[in-house]
């Protein structure tokens, strides 16, 4: 079992940035996959971004450009670098890993201001 804890949500103007954090624990070994979702007020939770164990990422096109997803295997700590930020960003933002099963954080509060 795999234990995330995010943080570094918060309030930002448009065009700023911010940067999230999700702490690993416990059978982080057998984390094949990590990634960042959100869910926006009314919407679905909708994948942003991915990175494999190898290194391989995947953004969703509409933070292309703008996103970064970086991970720290010594901290055990996976990033999501947020530039040029936009009102649309305005979501809570969900860590998630797969490792044989998946694992989910408690989400921090992303809100872009215009």
């Amino acid at each position: 079992q795999v234990q995330l804890v995010e943080s570094g949500g918060g309030l930002v103007q448009a065009g700023g940035s911010l940067r999230l954090s999700c702490a690993a624990s416990g059978s982080i070994f057998s984390i094949r996959i990590m990634g960042w979702y959100r869910q926006a007020p009314g919407k679905q939770r909708e994948l942003v971004t991915t990175i494999t164990s190898s290194g391989t990422t995947y953004y969703t096109d509409s933070v292309k450009g703008r996103f970064t997803i970086s991970r720290d295997n010594a901290k055990n700590t996976l990033y999501l670098q947020m530039n040029s930020m936009k009102p649309d960003d305005t979501a809570v933002y969900f860590c998630w890993a797969y490792s044989g099963s998946t694992s989910w954080g408690q989400g921090t509060q992303v809100t872009v201001s215009s």
